[in-house]
């Protein structure tokens, strides 16, 4: 009897792209992991030491070496290309003179190996290279999406966490807009059981200094990187998360760099919302009424996208 294998492959194996690929064996989501990345001795090395942690995972998994044209059985693409130190100046987007010019050189040799599967992109700045991968794989609408503001959401849902004293899985809460600084907090979204945050105003924990929740759970990854000089559990938790909800395809609700092509008046870029994620990747971008101030907000969040999108090509 054959059994298809769950497979996932894991490009770059810098701080969260190693944490991506052992995440994935420790929370029992991948049954075979492929690691590529340029750097040939890092490559050894991570493999040895995921392949020595395979006895305490819940199942086994077989993590091995690959090149970027021998994926073409894999389920699920996680790129996690960077250099976290051209972050150290608190903007994600001087990340991209490194990215773009990385990604545009292995998407097409991926691409050229026959890859058909979900491509989920970590790489900052997210949204960017997010429309940049979906342009050179040339993949369906919506299997090619990012982390995007699924990691500012766990922050997000962080803060109300430790004012309300509730579990993190209790209520819902997304941050929208650009994985970086642009972007915003729809508080008319967040609710706690059903019931509406505007409805809970009377019991002081429910009372939040908005503006900030809001700088907090933006400066959150830098408050990280200040001491280890990069993030690594928060967004390989996102990464992971995501690939299980592709691989099991659980219709999961959650935040990620989806494409837009109307939704909020917005269309032809990638942009951090709440989204459907099952085996088709983003199958549906969920598009909720917002307050007049939170949808203009919303939309300066799409504005620099586009802008940083214009750099972008000025890079290829």
């Amino acid at each position: 009897m054959s059994v298809k294998k769950r497979s996932i492959a894991v490009v770059g194996l810098g701080h969260v792209g190693a944490h991506v690929a052992f995440t994935l064996g420790v929370m029992g989501i991948a049954d075979e992991v492929l690691l590529c990345d340029k750097k040939e001795d890092k490559l050894v090395s991570e493999r040895q030491d995921l392949m020595d942690a395979v006895k305490f995972m819940p199942h086994r998994v077989n993590y091995k070496i690959a090149k970027y044209e021998e994926l073409s059985e894999c389920d699920v693409l996680i790129n996690c290309i960077g250099d976290i130190k051209l972050c150290a100046t608190g903007n994600r987007d001087d990340e991209m003179n490194f990215t773009v010019v990385q990604v545009a050189d292995y998407i097409p040799k991926v691409m050229a190996g026959g890859f058909h599967g979900i491509i989920i992109n970590v790489t900052n700045p997210c949204d960017v290279i997010t429309h940049l991968i979906a342009k050179l794989s040339g993949l369906p609408q919506g299997h090619v999406f990012g982390t995007g503001t699924g990691l500012d959401s766990s922050r997000l849902v962080s803060a109300i966490s430790q004012q309300t004293g509730l579990d993190p899985n209790s209520f819902t809460a997304y941050m929208m807009g650009e994985h970086g600084n642009a972007q915003m907090v729809p508080w008319s979204l967040i609710a706690f059981g059903g019931k509406k945050l505007s409805d809970m105003a009377t019991d002081a924990k429910f009372v939040f200094d908005k503006e900030d929740i809001q700088k907090k759970t933006i400066n959150a990854g830098w408050v990280t990187y200040h001491g280890k000089q990069c993030t690594e559990y928060g967004i390989c938790c996102t990464a992971a998360t995501l690939a299980k909800a592709v691989l099991r395809d659980e219709k999961k609700i959650t935040a990620v760099s989806a494409p837009l092509t109307g939704e909020y008046g917005e269309a032809g870029i990638f942009c951090g919302v709440p989204a459907v994620v099952g085996i088709n990747g983003v199958e549906q971008v969920m598009e909720y009424p917002l307050p007049e101030q939170e949808l203009t907000e919303f939309k300066e969040c799409c504005a620099k996208i586009r802008a940083n999108i214009t750099k972008a090509s000025k890079l290829l």
